[in-house]
């Protein structure tokens, strides 16, 4: 990559840097994923209950959640090229901390750090593949989206091959992923040094907001309630999902994670389609369906039996998963000239929520049981309702 210019499809966009920032977002939720995808073997090693599981969810989620938006605030401000590679240097931490972590202090430190390591990544990356799309934002978010889904469905696989039959420290090869990325992040910060007087420039000129202060602020809220009731229920699933099949059908750990593997291979297919969609029918649109078309699939899945709990879960991740491209393009378009913290607050938001969702749910399930869980939590896509309150920003192309 270097100091070479990115191979550039139309309307400018950089090719070249999309897929790097893609790849490096695969590689670094690959790492992240594997904090979930382990859970069963910590549970069975150190008789973790539900509520446990749900509080290192909850260490690695809330230190992303409230350190985002101060990270995008501050690039916002003065930008930092080789940030990327450094916050995977803290994932890399994290990671082999939680290879060789014999206690709940240790697995909820380890959690943590993962989680200091997302939020640098995160906000800044998201800004260098709005700087990389060329005009075309939907499809450039929902390609970088696409990596970190991609990635998030990987973890479920690899521990099923390797950190099952290997245990808790296989998962020190994965630092390999980690280099890897530091490595292609490093070519990324390069390009995007070398771009700063022209994002400088074009910020100077920058589009005001659309909306006045009040309304952008208040359609920010309705963006946010939205991601609250995506989340929160995705917590049900990435969390608990693998724990639901072995408690409800007695399947087995790798049996388990082959099925999450299904339902997060889904929402990396949903993810890519949210964007260019949007790029082309508007993303209000694509809110609309993506959070209300869910609901008859999840009020259904409580009730399903194993066959069918599997082919559920394809159309609610395809479905549920493509909102979160589209908010996230809608919100910046909302605040054009606060790309950091737009992208800082709804990563940090959704990471945040989850993790509440996880503590939340676990400890739901320890009072009732995890299948209470998933009827309470098939209501939430309700909240879509709120999507009638959001401006049209644009019409349909």
């Amino acid at each position: 990559m270097g100091s070479n210019e990115p191979v550039r499809a139309g309307g400018g966009t950089a090719v070249a840097i999309l897929v790097a920032l893609s790849v490096s977002h695969l590689l670094n939720d690959t790492i992240q994923s594997l904090i979930a995808a382990v859970y069963p073997v910590l549970k069975d090693t150190y008789a973790l209950t539900y509520t446990q599981i749900g509080l290192v969810t909850l260490a690695f989620q809330c230190t992303a959640s409230l350190l985002q938006p101060l990270v995008g605030l501050a690039t916002d401000r003065r930008p930092q090229p080789f940030s990327l590679a450094l916050g995977m240097g803290v994932t890399l931490g994290g990671l082999l901390l939680l290879s060789v972590a014999d206690s709940f202090p240790l697995i909820l430190t380890a959690a943590a750090l993962v989680g200091v390591g997302s939020a640098v990544f995160h906000p800044e990356a998201s800004r260098m593949a709005r700087l990389a799309s060329g005009g075309r934002h939907g499809l450039a978010q929902s390609l970088f989206q696409v990596g970190g889904n991609g990635g998030s469905a990987l973890g479920p696989l690899l521990a099923a091959f390797v950190v099952v039959p290997w245990g808790q420290r296989s998962l020190a090869w994965f630092s390999v992923a980690a280099v890897a990325a530091m490595l292609l992040l490093v070519g990324v910060g390069r390009w995007y040094k070398a771009h700063l007087a022209d994002r400088a420039a074009k910020r100077a000129t920058a589009t005001p907001s659309p909306l006045s202060p009040r309304r952008a602020a208040f359609a920010v809220g309705v963006l946010l309630c939205l991601i609250f009731s995506k989340y929160f229920y995705l917590a049900s699933l990435t969390s608990y999902y693998t724990l639901y099949l072995i408690d409800t059908f007695g399947v087995g750990v790798a049996d388990a994670q082959l099925r999450l593997f299904v339902f997060l291979g889904a929402v990396a297919a949903g993810t890519f389609l949210g964007g260019p969609v949007g790029d082309r029918v508007g993303f209000k649109a694509v809110i609309w369906g993506s959070i209300l078309g869910v609901l008859p699939f999840t009020l259904i899945l409580p009730h399903a039996d194993l066959f069918w709990t599997t082919v559920l879960t394809v159309p609610i991740g395809l479905i549920l998963a493509s909102a979160f491209s589209a908010i996230m393009v809608y919100a910046q378009e909302l605040l054009p000239s606060r790309v950091g913290l737009v992208a800082g607050l709804f990563f940090g938001f959704a990471f945040g929520m989850g993790g509440i969702g996880a503590a939340a749910l676990g400890w739901l399930a320890d009072q009732t049981s995890i299948r209470f869980v998933y009827e309470v939590c098939a209501y939430l896509p309700l909240i879509g309702l709120l999507t009638a309150l959001l401006p049209n920003l644009r019409r349909p192309v």
